[in-house]
């Protein structure tokens, strides 16, 4: 067996406990630790990708015990690229956090950080469904940690708000694995495609309740509409390097989804054929639009980025409901694409938070006033999926995806459309926030300056105690737009990457096989 692919799981796992009981009274020796394990993290994690390349399927058996008896993890083409993207992300964003000192303000920032990574990676490496609700438990419960992280009144109750919704989806979660069990008598996911195919036409009516209140959750966490109230609320309050890294949280869901509704219940199945489309596709495309008119709509800096974060879920989801090679390999390309964007327009959104508070609105000038603009703008475009970024051809290719589909004037009306009011809410923003405070020549009072999170006046600002302006935060920003640059110029080998990602989720006895040793009869 290759120990290398439990490392991404086990490094966080014994680093969280590390920094808890042994430095957290050290703010520099936590940060060493932390650091440190991140970028372990994204060298193992170049090492498992360059493994996956080669097309091979690899499976890790915990205690040895083969599956379906025991706890298998399994690295394919996506795992592989999803604990990279996750790794990159990481590292950029810890490297912000110590940089702007966010990571002072609360109590037990790295160690919870390390947990959510845990929880991230071990959802894309699981094997097994019920492991994957597992690490989803462990994401909820180090994102609430981290979502209060440095508290305020707002901050504690999208927090609750997003905890009650995420218990719901947990509870369904239970349900539709003890109801998928009580059917086939297995949760490991290649031994379920392998009964679920074996179940005749007749006696399948159960299977399909199981497979749509797994959908219902996956969808939940993707924040699909009308399951996506807990994300604006939430993302907006949160800290906002949190919400960077709450960009690949979304896409979990997303992941899900893909791996389930190819491996399990595939587009081929008859007895749950067109199941995940049907409902995913309409549901997709309102999600977009949605999101599209939150941009346009938003007041605040944070809520501005979440409807951004919305809208790039709803193309995302659109190409995943097409369920054929060509819009998989659209949606991972797009994958990668948006969750840098949404990262690093998360980022932008602290920096402007940092100097001038979380409104939209006309203030005296800023400092960096010009460098942040830019990044703004950049971050703008490539929410949007304007040229020349990878946003662009990322929905050139799920519009080419969608074009022999039955709804191809709906998604293309509705994609283009929503590009359209993304611009339009981000250019008025920005203008907002950085033109015409060049028309504002006196410096406004403490009141107006700084816009609080909490309604309570005697409730600490969140931008009070900032430090000075310093340069990490700008090259964690600097990092994350090079990613999108390299992701535009390298745009062929990563749409190759795709491809051959979705030709192998739609051969689904290759991963069998590898898992199980045997194919589908």
């Amino acid at each position: 067996m290759n120990h290398f692919l439990i490392a991404p799981v086990v490094l966080p796992a014994l680093v969280a406990p590390f920094i808890i009981m042994v430095v957290r009274h050290h703010m520099d020796l936590t940060r060493i630790f932390s650091l440190a394990s991140t970028v372990l993290l994204l060298a193992i994690s170049l090492v498992l990708a360059a493994q996956a390349s080669t097309g091979e399927v690899q499976v890790y058996e915990l205690g040895n015990w083969s599956a379906p008896f025991g706890i298998v993890l399994v690295l394919d083409r996506l795992s592989a690229m999803m604990v990279l993207l996750t790794s990159v992300l990481a590292l950029i964003i810890n490297l912000y956090v110590i940089g702007s000192g966010w990571d002072k303000r609360g109590a037990n920032f790295h160690a919870l950080f390390q947990f959510q990574l845990m929880g991230i990676i071990g959802a894309f490496l699981t094997g097994d469904a019920f492991n994957l609700f597992v690490f989803f438990e462990v994401l909820l419960i180090a994102s609430y940690g981290l979502m209060i992280h440095s508290g305020g009144t707002r901050r504690f109750q999208a927090g609750v708000q997003y905890v009650v919704y995420n218990l719901l989806g947990s509870t369904l979660f239970l349900f539709a694995l003890g109801t998928l069990y009580s059917v086939t008598g297995t949760l490991n996911m290649a031994d379920l495609a392998v009964r679920v195919a074996e179940i005749p036409a007749e006696d399948t009516a159960l299977l399909r309740v199981g497979a749509v209140m797994l959908l219902l959750v996956f969808a939940i966490k993707a924040a699909v509409i009308p399951l996506h109230f807990w994300l604006p609320a939430s993302y907006a309050n949160a800290p906002l390097p949190v919400a960077a890294l709450f960009a690949i949280m979304t896409k979990v869901g997303a992941y899900a989804i893909l791996r389930m509704y190819t491996l399990v219940f595939g587009p081929d199945l008859g007895t749950t054929e067109g199941l995940a489309g049907a409902w995913l596709m309409p549901a997709a495309l309102v999600t977009l639009m949605i999101g599209a008119i939150g941009i346009l709509g938003s007041y605040r800096i944070g809520r501005l980025v979440a409807f951004g974060a919305i809208t790039s879920m709803g193309t995302l989801l659109t190409a995943i409901a097409l369920f054929s090679p060509e819009s998989v390999a659209a949606a991972l390309y797009y994958t990668l694409h948006s969750t840098l964007a949404a990262a690093f327009l998360f980022l932008v959104a602290d920096l402007i938070s940092e100097r001038q508070g979380i409104e939209i609105t006309a203030q005296r000038l800023m400092p960096q006033s010009g460098l942040i603009a830019v990044l703004f703008f950049t971050g703008a475009i490539a929410m949007a999926g304007m040229p020349p970024l990878s946003g662009f051809l990322g929905k050139l290719l799920v519009l080419d995806a969608a074009r022999d589909h039955g709804m191809v004037w709906w998604i293309w009306g509705t994609i283009l459309i929503g590009s359209l009011i993304t611009i339009l809410g981000m250019a008025r923003a920005g203008s907002l926030l950085f033109w015409k405070s060049h028309s504002i020549p006196v410096a406004p009072s403490a009141e107006t300056s700084q816009q609080p999170y909490e309604e309570e006046a005697n409730e600490q600002d969140d931008t009070a105690e900032r430090s000075a302006p310093a340069a990490l935060p700008f090259v964690a920003c600097f990092a994350l737009l090079s990613g999108l640059i390299l992701l535009t110029i390298f745009a062929g080998p990563a749409s190759h990457y795709a491809e051959a990602t979705a030709a192998q989720l739609f051969a689904p006895e290759i991963y069998i096989e590898a898992v199980l040793g045997k194919v589908t009869p």
